[in-house]
């Protein structure tokens, strides 16, 4: 069965893809609808395409929280069928991916190959298609009869995250600022500054009722106040045993989220510290 969206608020509809299990998310307004995250491949592109235009036929706009290829690398597929479309990102988000697309989509390649040769032939044959609109630290966008407010709060997940608002549905969608079901992943994170962004987030969308993570099941302002407690604490422990100079193992084997998560979480904060990321 193709995947579908799920009506999470008025006009607000996300669809949880089972490989990864990541989350792209519709906003249908007046005049155009608004996709925010796109897939992993162009061949789930089109399914996402598909589940959209089985809502809505409005011209279509996207938004990519951040540069990773499971929120990206559907972006030239939906834009084959809308004159006018364009990719709205942070601009960190969309330098990465027009200056450095090649070498992430390689790495991201190699990644995947092991585990899923499959989505890693995929995301290997994906055309890369950049965001051509940026954003530095926030924008509003009228879609007809609702407003977006798009944010960039900080460093967290990676140097470009941008966090969506619908105000009149009372949903955030944060990316992967926040996890859900999984831990939170640390390669080219900023685990030092991720929770001040996310205490940031928790301001901008204190009124929200829905929260979407960049992946799994769409949680509450409860969730995330305990991940964000979670976060805190990990950038304390990398804190403490860098000034400590300890070694990063044991500091790991002290953190949230798993050893594995924790692992790169913490040479991430080391490096930070350091000055080096």
């Amino acid at each position: 069965m193709p995947p579908a969206f799920v009506e999470v608020a008025d006009g607000v509809h996300v669809l949880r893809y089972p490989v990864l299990d990541v989350n792209a998310t519709l906003i249908v307004g007046g005049e155009v609808a608004v996709v925010v995250d796109t897939l992993s491949t162009e061949e789930q592109g089109r399914e996402l395409l598909a589940a959209v235009r089985s809502i809505t036929i409005r011209p279509l706009i996207a938004v990519n929280t951040h540069h990773h290829f499971d929120h990206t690398f559907g972006n030239g597929v939906l834009g084959e069928d809308v004159a006018g479309f364009t990719v709205w990102a942070h601009e960190a988000a969309a330098a990465a991916l027009r200056d450095h697309g090649t070498l992430w989509q390689r790495q991201w390649y190699e990644e995947c190959l092991e585990t899923a040769p499959e989505l890693a032939e995929a995301v290997g044959r994906t055309v890369i298609r950049p965001p051509d609109r940026f954003i530095k630290v926030e924008s509003t966008m009228d879609i007809g009869g609702r407003t977006l407010e798009l944010r960039h709060l900080g460093r967290g997940h990676t140097d470009g995250d941008l966090v969506v608002l619908v105000p009149d549905a009372g949903v955030l969608l944060a990316g992967d600022l926040l996890e859900e079901g999984s831990p939170p992943s640390f390669e080219d994170a900023y685990p030092i500054e991720w929770p001040e962004t996310v205490t940031a987030l928790l301001h901008f969308g204190a009124d929200a009722t829905v929260v979407v993570p960049g992946h799994g099941a769409p949680v509450t302002l409860d969730y995330a106040r305990a991940q964000h407690s979670e976060l805190t604490r990990l950038a304390w422990l990398i804190r403490e045993g860098h000034y400590d100079g300890a070694d990063q193992k044991s500091v790991a084997a002290k953190a949230p989220f798993g050893l594995a998560a924790a692992t790169i979480a913490v040479a991430r904060g080391y490096a930070e510290l350091d000055g080096y990321a």
